[in-house]
């Protein structure tokens, strides 16, 4: 089989393959900045089909996080219970909703985000069910024997995304997966049309949906690394090229949205 062959079939599987995401911001507060990696870290993995996360709306700052990770397209639990471990409830009621009567159509890759051991069973059941398990926790709040359930492998801790995300990137095949080519400046224009889109249809211009409606708009456009810069290079996540798109007065990023400048809303 050809490195082609190889990357081809990659990309198949991760297409094939379903990842859901359960996250508990009681548990695990660091999430708070990184959601968009968590995303990157997931779609590296497949398809997201879920990414549920659970907060209590009595805590200021577990609101603040929610509305981060709303913005990013999550679905936000809220569970107002002042008893003990009642997101811990709520997060694994809905996970075992998703794999039952039947669990074949339901994802076949978990993402947790917590760190306590209340879920060992959750956790025990899902493996049970064939399905791959992969835990964020938070760094000094873990409970050790988690990783001895998923393995080292699959345990990491929330402060690890950016690495992971950014060796995930590394690892992707580039020239052999992606043949079109775009040039940067091209890639900001169709990125200027896909916010103008986005904001037309009342919808948030987050990254993902944002990136979504360049591919429709651009067949040659495949995502981040089909970008070429102008010494030829290539970028090492979309957010960077959004970085550049913001340097160059192109758009404007707040919030994890983004949003035309003055400039393209008059030409619009």
């Amino acid at each position: 089989m050809t490195h082609a062959d190889k990357s081809s079939k990659k990309q198949t599987n991760q297409q094939k393959n379903s990842v859901g995401i359960f996250a508990d911001i009681q548990n695990v507060s660091s999430i708070k900045g990184k959601g968009d990696l968590l995303l990157e870290f997931a779609q590296s993995k497949g398809r997201i089909d879920c990414k549920n996360v659970y907060y209590n709306s009595h805590y200021r700052n577990q609101v603040s996080t929610k509305n981060e990770l709303e913005i990013l397209g999550m679905k936000c639990v809220d569970v107002p219970d002042h008893s003990e471990n009642s997101a811990d409830y709520r997060l694994m009621a809905d996970c075992v909703k998703l794999f039952a009567p039947k669990p074949s159509p339901s994802p076949n890759t978990i993402i947790l985000v917590l760190g306590d051991w209340d879920y060992a069973g959750l956790i025990c059941m899902l493996q049970a069910l064939g399905k791959k398990v992969i835990i964020f926790a938070q760094r000094g709040s873990e409970n050790p024997r988690l990783i001895k359930l998923v393995g080292n492998e699959n345990f990491y801790f929330v402060d690890q995304l950016p690495e992971l995300v950014d060796n995930s990137n590394k690892t992707q095949p580039q020239n052999t997966a992606i043949v079109s080519q775009i040039n940067c400046k091209e890639a900001i224009e169709y990125l200027i049309e896909a916010i103008k889109t986005a904001s037309s249809q009342g919808k948030p211009t987050v990254f993902g949906r944002i990136d979504k409606l360049m591919r429709q708009h651009c067949a040659n456009y495949q995502g981040y690394l089909s970008i070429s810069t102008d010494d030829g290079k290539k970028f090492k996540s979309f957010s960077q090229f959004i970085d550049v798109a913001v340097k160059d007065g192109k758009v404007k990023k707040q919030n994890q949205q983004l949003f035309l400048t003055e400039l393209d809303i008059l030409a619009a």
